[in-house]
């Protein structure tokens, strides 16, 4: 199990490629089980969590080809098995996705129940709601999700009870082959989602409204192999920003979609970051200030998004003022801040909120991650802390930032990765 060493007060200054994005890239990966002809992705960012998507793919039978460059080439043709294992599905919550693809192409999947961080509850009832209402018989046994449509699926005009990114996602992929149309009501509006409906239009599916509350997809026959670049990572984007900000730094993030990014900025711009954006690239200055303390309340998007709440939380333990974080999303993610305040942070929790009295600085210490946002907090919480600050555990890490390290050390970070 591996850790991160972390020499902080250094200003971060330099520009960075953004990666693929992780969490547009596994619903992807999961929507070729739809076809048997290639299809062709490209911009998978190298992480663990795409690791795994691939060894299910290959686990039930799909043929993949991987360049050096993390491009996949996935042939459909030669799918063995419709059993997702336990021993794949407990390390990744995002592989209850190839439950819609494989029901909707082979009339039957098995699905063991998904694992993933520790942040609270994420049930999958809503998923197998709305297959149930396009005509799927499901069954829950040892675990497993079964279930059947063997005369196929059926379009139906489902409305989802809460906002679900993972429900919108496998609905819209089992849509796609159903008889009929499916409307979706009170979808997911995220940009990943969006990439899905893009992906899946390339192939030939009939989409319409993504980005909106309501989506229909009209079912055809068949889908076809296509070639498909990933969009970049918004969150990892903003995760950098926030960690130059808080140092006091400046840097160039390349290859970025700012409008991703729009509420973020707004709450970087206003701790006091001076912001530039071009179609494709963003420059944030913050060389010698410190920031102000920021209020956000998290909320499905276009509001602010979860996934940025622990990095904005990090921000405000050294911001000058009392920043309030209120996470409404998922109920154990403000789990991180125990860690901050043995770094010296003075964070008050109150419910679902976390109260920020800001410190000059913090200071190193041992910490340990919970979950992959949180640990990206703590690197940025050792990245202002004066001394050496220790992240165990970041295996959590490793699942959704490619190459933290040489990135952060190309920013001039002194840290270096230790391994036990």
């Amino acid at each position: 199990m591996g850790s991160l060493l972390i020499r902080g007060g250094r200003p971060l200054h330099g520009r960075l490629k953004v990666s693929g994005a992780k969490n547009a890239a596994l619903p992807i990966l999961a929507g070729t089980l739809l076809t048997p002809e290639t299809t062709r992705i490209h911009n998978l960012p190298h992480l663990h969590d795409i690791t795994t998507m691939m060894e299910l793919l290959g686990c039930l039978g799909v043929g993949l080809t991987v360049d050096e460059r993390l491009g996949i080439e996935v042939d459909g043709s030669s799918v063995t098995n419709v059993r997702a294992p336990y021993e794949l599905v407990k390390t990744m919550r995002a592989s209850i996705l190839v439950l819609g693809p494989l029901l909707a192409r082979f009339g039957e999947a098995e699905v063991s129940f998904p694992g993933g961080c520790a942040i609270g509850s994420r049930p999958v009832d809503l998923h197998l709601k709305g297959l149930e209402a396009m005509g799927a018989d499901i069954t829950i046994e040892e675990g497993y999700i079964k279930a059947k449509a063997p005369g196929g699926l059926r379009g139906a005009d489902i409305t989802l009870e809460t906002v679900t990114v993972g429900g919108t996602e496998n609905l819209l992929m089992a849509a796609t082959l159903a008889r009929g149309t499916t409307v979706l009501r009170n979808a997911a509006r995220e940009p990943e989602v969006v990439d899905l409906a893009q992906f899946l239009i390339a192939m030939g599916a009939k989409i319409s409204g993504q980005g909106s509350s309501t989506i229909e997809i009209e079912g055809v026959p068949a889908l076809q192999g296509c070639d498909y670049t990933v969009m970049p990572d918004r969150i990892e984007a903003g995760t950098y920003l926030v960690a130059v900000a808080a140092t006091g730094g400046k840097v160039r993030l390349e290859g970025v979609i700012p409008t991703h990014l729009a509420i973020v900025l707004d709450k970087l711009r206003e701790a006091g970051a001076d912001i530039s954006i071009e179609s494709d690239a963003i420059e944030l200055d913050m060389t010698g200030r410190r920031p102000s303390a920021v209020a956000i309340t998290t909320a499905p998007y276009p509001g602010f998004p979860t996934d940025m709440q622990a990095q904005f939380t990090a921000l405000n333990t050294i911001a000058e003022g009392v920043g309030r974080v209120t996470e409404t999303v998922f109920e154990n993610r403000l789990i991180q801040t125990h860690e901050m305040n043995r770094m010296g942070a003075d964070i008050q929790i109150e419910g679902n909120t976390a109260i920020v009295t800001g410190r000059p600085t913090l200071r190193g210490a041992p910490v340990m991650a919970s979950d992959l946002r949180a640990s990206a907090s703590l690197v940025i919480a050792g990245l202002v802390a004066s001394g050496e600050t220790v992240v165990d555990r970041i295996y959590h890490i490793d699942r959704g930032y490619e190459c933290i390290e040489e990135k952060l050390q190309s920013l001039g970070a002194d840290i270096r990765r230790q391994t036990s």
